[in-house]
């Protein structure tokens, strides 16, 4: 049985880049996420994991890339080696073969997976603090608005009329969720 070599590539965005992932690994096929690793439910690890069979090796730059809770990297190597695939976590020098338990590896493996588990919880409420902060000290936040309050009004005062939506938009030089989304601003809520 010949032995596959497959990548598993992820970035937390669209505008990150993945090419220092699994560079210089020769691989059948590379499979890529450019979404959270905050949960497994990821279009291209479902279709890798569907993919892999017994006697292939899934190759991963490193522990956070495949998963960022100790759970579900658990999960995940413990599925992949129970049904004959090895994994490597290459930044960790960390090889998990099929059917093997090697007591120092799985420890080594459960105190990185947790220090990643770890670290996205620092990064999450730094983030929450920064926000806090900016918010004390008065700063907006988000994009800045589209539409001037002029603008604005007169965008309101033809919805008033009924005027046709995405032509509202088109005039305005704004999507129609933008559209609908100044509309429900602008619009009080009856209690």
């Amino acid at each position: 049985m010949k032995t596959h070599h497959f990548g598993y590539v992820r970035v937390s965005s669209t505008s990150q880049n993945t090419e220092r992932q699994l560079v210089d690994i020769p691989l059948d096929a590379t499979f890529t996420d450019k979404i959270s690793g905050k949960d497994i439910d990821r279009p291209e690890l479902t279709r890798c994991l569907a993919h892999l069979r017994k006697g292939d090796v899934l190759h991963v730059h490193s522990i956070d890339r495949l998963a960022r809770n100790l759970k579900d990297l658990q999960n995940i190597v413990e599925m992949l080696t129970t049904r004959g695939v090895s994994v490597q976590f290459h930044k960790e020098n960390l090889i998990f073969e099929a059917n093997t338990n090697n007591p120092m590896q799985v420890l080594m493996f459960q105190m990185l997976g947790a220090f990643a588990q770890f670290e996205r919880t620092l990064t999450r409420e730094r983030q929450r603090e920064g926000i806090a902060a900016a918010q004390a000290r008065g700063q907006k936040l988000g994009a800045p608005a589209k539409l001037s309050a002029e603008q604005t009004a007169e965008l309101m005062g033809q919805v008033a009329l009924g005027r046709d939506k995405s032509a509202i938009a088109k005039q305005f030089g704004i999507s129609r969720p933008t559209l609908y989304k100044i509309i429900a601003v602008q619009t009080p809520t009856v209690k």
